[in-house]
């Protein structure tokens, strides 16, 4: 006779079984695969720190540097795994290790749509046009193969492929199946679905258009596993208009379960043409902000928060500024321009309030993350102190490090993205996404909170609940503030020093700011505020030991009014939160190198920037949250 214990397991047996069938059933239905339940899950959000720019050899100019690593390579190493990197010994043995002492929360690998096909076939022996002139270039000359490979694919204002992927790009969009379905697998088999939610992964690609060298690059980021058949490119849709068009049709109304975000990025090397009018009508402003909820403010190819101009007053502008305002420039310097309006986030800020006062949507209504850029499939490397350099733009590495500096000076390691959510899942990350709950850093993990109301206490810093009190009586970073009753807007920004790891302690606080933009009549205006800490506090760094020096802060907060405001002015205010000085990444690898500008003799070969006019020796690394808006 069967025990009662017995009896039970069968029980708690069938209801697994029936659970199982269920649970297949609603996947089957829905498109997407479930996951358990996390078993932590903070209603008052966490911050988790993740890199949503991320290329591997499967990006044609990844692979013409040398990078081998694939993304399952990339999201182990993003999970704290080891990661050899190029150059190779005989034999494909890589000759250097990489290893982030901390693990990110999440990541996106978003290797480059276009050419995703071409770098198959030319990797493939015996596909369609592995023969060809092209593909045996991109063998034998691979860094030959990058210049000519994106001239055709990104730069031109209608890109055209390559005779070998034959007619309407046939064969390279079938080759380009593998790859797409190796991402998707790659996402899948490092996302954790256990209720330990300890990583998360998101499927993603770059869209690269680039209309004479003028940057329009995008990334974009998929909520699940329903994803398009193919990755729009350039090919395929030749406009960021036509790209969002592609992904309503492919995605958001065509494919049930399928959602995007896109994130801009580089517009400091935009020419002026990513904010370059707000003026597109109501309904199309909405609809970018609605597919556009994100920009990326600092990655390994520059700043892109605001403009280097003696009207702004802002001198802190002047961080990690590229000297160009397109590619053209890098490449062929007499034809450069240096980056003015309409290059950058802050510009775009303000003119999407514009738009706005003329009667019109904001198209620009963007929070704010960083990211790395890595092209060594590296996502989170991003610490001044190790810096290999991210390739890309920079120089290739497949058989030997070129000598000296690793990376090109005006380069930098890049920046981390943090997303305020209840759990580390897909579905949480996501939504913080599209409600702009974010913020980006340099490459520090500090901890900000952002917030706006009408009503906020001055003492929350003293003692009250901040958090809490946010949510309930205001908007996080992100939010829009509703109409109000009078009087002036009050903002809540707190903010902790990263901690560091056992073998990198974090940098103290220096400073908090409120940086605002409003319109006044037809025109716009900036200010930027301290609000807490001290600017004046001393801290700099010991140059020949690259040791920071100085009192600064663990905490910082603030209750903060704005002492200027006018209700009738449509206005938005991010927080900005600096660090003591430290050294920057070139002056690291300098001093390891012994370099002396003092004493020629020790300035060896490649090492010569140490000792250029326009070398950064310092930074102060930083965080910028996401705007809150005040409409009148």
């Amino acid at each position: 006779m069967p025990t009662s214990g017995s009896r039970s397991r069968r029980i708690q047996g069938v209801a697994l079984l029936l659970g199982a069938a269920l649970l297949g059933a609603a996947e089957a239905a829905s498109g997407v695969r479930l996951r358990e339940r996390c078993a932590s899950r903070q209603p008052l959000r966490t911050p988790f720190f993740g890199d949503t720019h991320v290329h591997t050899a499967f990006s044609q100019d990844a692979s013409t540097q040398g990078t081998r690593n694939t993304p399952r390579d990339a999201y182990a190493f993003a999970r704290g795994e080891p990661l050899g990197i190029q150059p190779y010994a005989e034999g494909g043995r890589a000759l250097r290790t990489l290893r982030l002492e901390r693990p990110l929360d999440f990541a996106v690998v978003t290797d480059h749509a276009e050419q995703l096909g071409e770098v198959a076939i030319c990797t493939t022996p015996g596909a369609p046009g592995h023969g060809s002139l092209v593909c045996r270039l991109y063998r034998a000359w691979p860094r030959l193969a990058f210049f000519v490979m994106n001239m055709r694919a990104t730069y031109w204002e209608e890109p055209t492929r390559f005779d070998f992927c034959g007619p309407d790009g046939v064969h390279c969009l079938e080759a380009a199946r593998g790859p797409w379905q190796e991402i998707q697998a790659a996402a899948e088999a490092h996302y954790d679905r256990s209720s330990a939610c300890s990583f998360t992964t998101f499927v993603g690609y770059e869209w690269t258009g680039a209309t004479g060298s003028k940057n329009l690059h995008r990334n974009v980021v998929f909520s699940g596993d329903a994803v398009p058949e193919l990755p729009a490119s350039y090919f395929e849709a030749s406009s960021p208009e036509a790209l969002w068009d592609r992904l309503e049709r492919d995605c958001i109304d065509g494919l049930p379960g399928c959602d995007a975000v896109v994130i801009p990025h580089n517009s400091n090397l935009s020419g002026g043409l990513m904010f370059e009018s707000g003026d597109v009508g109501r309904a199309e402003a909405e609809r970018r902000a609605r597919l556009e909820p994100l920009v990326e403010v600092m990655q390994h190819k520059g700043d892109s928060e605001c403009r280097l101009d003696p009207v702004g007053e802002d001198e802190l502008c002047a961080f990690e500024k590229l000297p160009y305002d397109d590619f053209q420039g890098k490449y062929v310097p007499w034809l450069a321009d240096e980056p003015g309006a309409g290059s950058f986030v802050r510009d775009g800020l303000a003119r999407g309030l514009l738009a706005e006062r003329r009667g019109g949507g904001n198209p620009f209504r963007f929070g704010l993350l960083a990211s790395s850029d890595t092209h060594l499939a590296a996502p989170g490397y991003v610490d001044e102190r190790q810096h290999p350099g991210h390739g890309g733009a920079g120089s290739p590495a497949d058989t030997e490090l070129p000598e000296g500096l690793p990376d090109d000076l005006e380069f930098n390691p890049g920046g981390l993205a943090v997303l305020w959510a209840e759990e580390n899942s897909r579905e949480s990350l996501f939504a913080a996404m599209q409600r702009r709950e974010a913020y980006g850093t340099s490459g520090t993990r500090l901890v900000v909170r952002f917030f706006g109301g009408w009503e906020l206490d001055p003492a929350l810093c003293e003692g009250g609940d901040l958090v809490a009190t946010g949510y309930a009586e205001g908007v996080p970073m992100g939010g829009v503030l509703p109409a109000g009753t009078g009087g002036a807007p009050r903002f809540a920004l707190r903010a902790l020093r990263d901690p560091g790891g056992e073998a990198t302690p974090g940098t103290p606080l220096q400073r908090l700011q409120i940086v605002k933009g409003w319109v006044e009549g037809d025109a716009t205006r900036e200010r930027v505020y301290d609000v807490a800490g001290d600017p004046e506090n001393g801290a700099d760094v010991d140059l020949a030991t690259c040791t920071p020096r100085g009192a600064g802060f663990d905490t910082l907060c603030r209750v903060w009014q704005d002492p200027d405001f006018d209700p009738s002015a449509p206005a938005f205010y991010y927080a900005r939160v600096l660090e003591n000085p430290t050294c920057r990444w070139s002056a690291h690898l300098c001093l390891r190198a012994g370099v002396d500008c003092e004493q020629p003799e020790t300035v060896g070969a490649g090492f010569e920037p140490c000792c250029a006019e326009e070398h950064r020796r310092t930074i102060q690394e930083r965080a910028w949250t996401s705007p809150i808006w005040y409409s009148p």
